[in-house]
């Protein structure tokens, strides 16, 4: 390549630059949500819709991950969860659980790299799930992660791995009842409170989502923050996780920021 097609290359990715601060100047005018959570679907319809090799739609779904990443940090969303494998999924074949096991902990092992997206934006990572669940190598990889990332403050990512809701509300209740087991009588009614719960939740780690977006333009939640996303704005774009981009986020925001008040009356009703 020459200095001729650097040099163009480097004034779109600057302009690029400059047209998405601007942009993001304007949103920032109105209310920012707080946490974006994301069902990242797609992946393996798009390696077949592109007739790719399988598992070329997962690494292509980690770049998208990143980009997605990095425009909410610029935007100064503060939490970001993402629905990475879910526990249904170990019911695929084996062999495909083991390749996407193998992927997860490569990614995972980059996200503690010192130029890593994490590590620019001061961003603290959790594996919410149960982990118990993964394979060692993997387990040890996300515990070394979190542990790595502890110190960062700026920002939060949860990555929700051998994760189901109902498996996480389940876990939650039972834990309350070790909790509050001596305090139990016949006498006692209602000694479980839903604070009990939700202290003891895998996502305590973050405010509910204000926006959940699941990509391939499938509109069911499958399994996912079920407790959380009762106030949640639901997007639904047709694109597939791979092609997701800039401007389905810029929409999730804007339709966000439409129905804020509507849902803010809704939260003060609750309480």
């Amino acid at each position: 390549m020459g200095n001729k097609e650097n040099q163009n290359l480097l004034t779109s990715y600057n302009l690029g630059n400059i047209a998405r601060r601007l942009l993001f100047g304007i949103l920032s005018m109105g209310p920012i949500p707080d946490h974006i959570a994301f069902i990242m679907d797609g992946n393996r319809r798009y390696s077949k819709k592109n007739k790719l090799e399988e598992g070329t739609g997962h690494n292509l779904g980690f770049t998208a991950l990143t980009s997605m990443l990095k425009y909410c940090y610029e935007l100064e969303v503060k939490y970001i969860t993402v629905y990475a494998f879910s526990i249904d999924n170990f019911k695929r074949r084996p062999e495909e659980v083991k390749s996407l096991m193998e992927l997860i902990r490569e990614k995972i092992e980059s996200l503690i790299k010192e130029d890593s997206i994490v590590n620019q934006h001061g961003v603290r990572v959790y594996f919410v799930g149960d982990l118990k669940l993964l394979d060692d190598s993997v387990r040890l990889a996300a515990e070394k992660a979190m542990e790595v990332t502890a110190g960062n403050s700026k920002a939060v990512l949860s990555i929700c791995i051998a994760y189901t809701s109902t498996n996480e509300i389940v876990n939650a209740v039972e834990q309350s009842c070790v909790e509050k087991w001596d305090e139990l009588d016949s006498s006692t009614k209602n000694s479980i409170s839903v604070m009990d719960v939700e202290k003891h939740m895998y996502m305590r780690v973050a405010p509910n989502p204000d926006i959940v977006v699941r990509t391939s333009g499938e509109n069911r939640l499958s399994n996912f923050l079920l407790w959380q996303s009762a106030n949640s704005i639901l997007y639904n774009p047709a694109a597939l996780w791979p092609e997701i981009g800039l401007r389905h986020l810029v929409w999730a925001v804007l339709n966000f920021q439409r129905n804020q008040a509507c849902l803010e009356t809704k939260k003060k009703q609750q309480h």
